[in-house]
C-alpha cells in the first residue's frame, strides 16, 4: 500500500509542477532562481530525456509501456527483495508515468529545470525520478543482488 500511494504521491507532484510551469511560467518565460547558475524555464520536450531524439513520439511510448509492464512482472514475480532495489522500481515508475502523461495527453513533455552555470539540458521532477530511480538500480544491482548471488555460493550443497 504504501508503495501505491508513493508511486501516485510521485505522479502528483510532477503533474502539480508541471501544472504550474504551464499556467505561471509559460506566460512569464523564465524566472532566474541564481541569476546565470539556476532558472526555472518553460520547454515542451518533444524528445526523450534531456531533448534527445525529437520527433519520436511513438517508440517512447512504446519503450516507456515495454519498461513499465517489466516493472509490473518484475513487482508481481517477487523478482526483486530489497528496499533499494524495490525503491528504485517505485521512482522508476512514478517518473516514466508521470512523462508518460504528459506524451500521451500532450505529444510532448513539460520540462523545467535549467542548470545554466553548466548549460545542463532542462528537465521536469519525472525526469528526477528516473534518474534516482536508475541510480538506485545501478546500485542494487552491483552491490546488494550480487552479495545476495555471493551469499549462495558461499552455502554448502546439501
Amino acid at each position: 500500500m504504501l508503495a501505491v500511494l508513493s508511486i501516485l504521491g510521485m505522479i502528483a507532484l510532477d503533474q502539480a509542477v508541471k501544472w504550474w510551469a504551464v499556467h505561471v511560467l509559460r506566460p512569464t518565460g523564465e524566472i532566474p532562481l541564481i541569476e546565470g547558475v539556476f532558472h526555472l524555464t518553460y520547454i515542451e520536450n518533444r524528445g526523450s530525456a534531456f531533448g534527445l531524439f525529437p520527433g519520436q513520439r511513438l517508440l517512447f511510448l512504446a519503450v516507456t509501456s515495454l519498461v513499465l509492464a517489466a516493472i509490473v512482472f518484475a513487482l508481481w514475480k517477487g523478482i526483486i527483495q530489497t528496499r533499494t532495489g524495490k525503491w528504485s522500481i517505485y521512482l522508476l515508475f512514478g517518473g516514466a508515468v508521470g512523462n508518460l502523461i504528459d506524451r500521451v495527453l500532450q505529444g510532448y513533455v513539460v520540462d523545467l529545470f535549467y542548470f545554466r552555470l553548466i548549460d545542463f539540458p532542462v528537465f521536469n521532477v519525472a525526469d528526477i525520478f528516473v534518474c534516482t530511480g536508475a541510480a538506485l538500480f545501478f546500485i542494487y544491482v552491483q552491490f546488494q543482488h550480487k552479495s545476495k548471488d555471493s551469499r549462495k555460493e558461499e552455502e554448502p550443497d546439501g
